[in-house]
């Protein structure tokens, strides 16, 4: 403790300071205004946490709307793939039966080919073995016939002919 009168001790100045403060604290209404500055604060506060929620649930909204979306699309895609594949088994499938059908064209063609071959080598051979008969009947015919008998056969015929195009 200090001796003396208490006005020189500097506690009794800091005592002094302080109630003043006090007072001045109180006469100005600060202890309302830092209340109303709290409840403030306070009212800020819970205007930005219901603006969160509003907004989380604005979020989770849109993220179910997206969801239903990109479901949608799933099935749409699935769709659409089930599609192409049904028109692609059904291109393979006619694209099967027309070369089928033209391998089937293409062997009648070959078969009508080979047959009008046959038929005219058929007509060729005839032909070569009835040339082959004449000449070996032509042969024969001016060894064994003479000229006076050739003479009378030719004139037979001759008057055939002529009674026949007439």
């Amino acid at each position: 403790m200090h001796d003396g009168p208490i006005y020189l001790d500097p506690t009794f100045w800091v005592g002094v300071g302080l109630a003043l403060f006090v007072a001045i604290v109180i006469w100005k209404k600060v202890p309302g205004v830092l209340a109303k500055q709290l409840d403030a604060r306070s009212a800020a506060i819970a205007a930005e946490l219901d603006e969160a929620k509003r907004l989380r649930e604005e979020a989770q909204a849109l993220l179910a709307t997206y969801q239903a979306k990109a479901k949608d699309a799933e099935q749409e895609a699935a769709a659409i793939l089930a599609t192409a594949k049904a028109e692609a088994d059904q291109l393979q499938s006619e694209s099967r039966q027309q070369l089928e059908a033209l391998i089937v064209r293409r062997t009648k063609m070959a078969e009508d080919k080979i047959r009008q071959a046959e038929a005219t080598a058929l007509t060729e051979v005839k032909a070569a073995a009835a040339n082959a008969a004449i000449a070996a009947a032509g042969t024969l015919l001016t060894d064994r016939i003479d000229g006076a008998k050739a003479s009378t056969i030719a004139d037979a015929a001759i008057r055939d002919l002529r009674g026949k195009l007439n």
